[in-house]
């Protein structure tokens, strides 16, 4: 099934996501998880690695801190839609960013490390949204309180990696 975040109903996933929906914009979903791959790859690569310490203010993360927290949420999404896309119902808590950020201890990594990670983790999930069928994607599951489907989540990590990028480009760099 191709198709693009602005395509998805209102009704599959919480307005607290609306921004990260729209920042995925037009790109098909296994397009979107593919070609960002490389890219984020080649951006994290090229910022100067004292930087990559650097908090733009007191209790704001660092840059290593927000790609492991963009690594710590992509597991999250595809945990959920692996669960939604199996049909089943349970409904699954929302997690909070701030304690996985400050238990990841992300600036004791390397960044080689970190990106390692990051690459490992975006190929394993296009080979999970490649495995979902036109049925599966537009399975619904209820996550942090609200229903979100399947695909809505492949557009979110999209989204919020998209989110997190302009971030770091307007106060990081």
């Amino acid at each position: 099934m191709t198709m693009n975040a602005s395509q998805l109903s209102v009704n599959e996933y919480l307005p607290y996501f609306q921004g990260y929906i729209k920042q995925a914009g037009t790109i098909a979903l296994i397009d979107g998880l593919e070609s960002n791959l490389n890219f984020m790859l080649n951006f994290y690569d090229s910022i100067p690695r004292e930087k990559l310490e650097f908090r733009y203010a007191e209790g704001k993360w660092t840059i290593k801190e927000v790609l492991n927290h963009l690594i710590d949420a992509e597991r999250i999404f595809c945990y959920r839609a692996l669960r939604f896309a199996r049909k089943d119902t349970t409904a699954l808590s929302g997690f909070e960013e701030n304690d996985y950020a400050i238990n990841s201890k992300a600036n004791e990594k390397t960044i080689a490390n970190l990106l390692d990670e990051y690459k490992t983790l975006r190929l394993s999930t296009i080979s999970l949204f490649k495995s979902f069928d036109s049925e599966m994607l537009l399975n619904k599951g209820t996550a942090n309180g609200g229903e979100v489907s399947v695909r809505a989540l492949g557009f979110l990590i999209i989204g919020h990696e998209k989110h997190h990028y302009n971030i770091i480009k307007e106060r990081y760099l």
